[in-house]
């Protein structure tokens, strides 16, 4: 597999990455197979900016970011933070790069506290920053609600007292609370409504413009993943597909599943038609993929050699690559 060139200002590399779940069955558990959630994956966050990845739920999205905070042990690969690899570093030599790699969780209510104040959630992470004075804790919580867009004086509510946004902006002030240089964002606007999914999105791309944060954005939208990526990595089925900048992928997507992610996304003119590039087929089981590409169940233009080797990443130019070769000038 050809890897991506390395970059100096590279927050974050990640290269070969694997995670397979094995499948048990019968009284003793035997392991009869295994799920390839995640399969030689390779990705680059830049110092500032946004790497999107993008896919249809199952793909291995969120696997790679737990991969990559250590909540998941990876099976192969290496993944390389500020130009250290913590691939199999300990949890307790993982804990002072925690302070450093934050996550927003997709439900913000699932991942506050209920019988916390978000005051005290927020706490939490200055105790681990070192902040020991109460009072000094307590200022620092007003200034990150006040950060995030709400008033200081909700300190001492609890979550269900939040709408879902004003929930997931809380999420976001107690992911800053320990300074950290590179955030995950799991699905962070799924779960809301959309007249709120813009105003979390402008909410990061603003934290990201005042204090330099790097974000590996989780999404099976492709339009928030334009809108917010500097670079997108389209995932299907453990693999990534394409990788490229965000505007190439748009003006020149190359892999029929990208063409097909585009082609769903609705035109605001209803006077512009495009020719829709639906998808037949269903994802094939993660348990038992079929040989060769992952995608070909799917794809327009399959063919016998895909059906019978492994696709191998093609390098269009310098920053753009597509796992297919029928899509490559040779």
């Amino acid at each position: 597999m050809e890897r991506m060139k390395p970059s100096n200002n590279v927050l974050l590399k990640v290269e070969g990455l694997r995670k397979y779940f094995p499948v048990r069955r019968g009284f003793f558990q035997r392991v009869i197979g295994w799920i390839k959630a995640v399969d030689d994956v390779d990705l680059e966050v830049y110092q500032g900016k946004t790497l999107g990845l993008v896919g249809e739920s199952g793909c291995g999205k969120s696997t790679i970011g737990r991969l990559i905070l250590k909540l998941l042990e990876p099976d192969e690969g290496r993944i390389i933070y500020q130009g250290r690899e913590i691939s199999s570093v300990s949890q307790d030599e993982m804990k002072p790069l925690r302070k450093e790699m934050q996550i927003i969780f997709q439900d913000p209510f699932g991942s506050l506290n209920p019988r916390m104040t978000v005051g005290q959630s927020i706490e939490e992470g200055l105790r681990t920053l070192g902040v020991k004075g109460h009072g000094e804790r307590r200022t620092r919580v007003g200034d990150l609600l006040e950060t995030v867009g709400i008033g200081p004086d909700v300190a001492d509510f609890y979550p269900h007292e939040f709408s879902g946004g004003q929930r997931q902006r809380i999420g976001i002030a107690r992911a800053l609370s320990v300074e950290p240089s590179l955030i995950i964002c799991d699905e962070p606007v799924s779960a809301l409504d959309v007249s709120i999914q813009s105003q979390i999105i402008n909410l990061l791309k603003d934290l990201q413009n005042k204090l330099g944060l790097s974000y590996l954005f989780i999404s099976h939208d492709l339009t928030v993943v334009g809108y917010i990526s500097d670079t997108v990595a389209v995932m299907y089925l453990g693999h990534i597909m394409e990788y490229a900048p965000a505007d190439e992928l748009f003006d020149n997507p190359l892999h029929p599943y990208t063409l097909a992610l585009l082609s769903a996304i609705p035109t605001p003119d209803p006077d512009v038609r495009h020719e829709q590039k639906g998808l037949v087929g269903d994802v094939p089981s993660p348990f038992n993929p079929p040989p060769g590409c992952k995608f070909q169940g799917r794809c327009p233009l399959v063919e016998d050699r895909c059906r019978i080797e492994e696709i191998d990443v093609y390098r269009v130019h310098e920053e753009h690559t597509v796992r297919c070769w029928k899509v490559v000038k040779k």
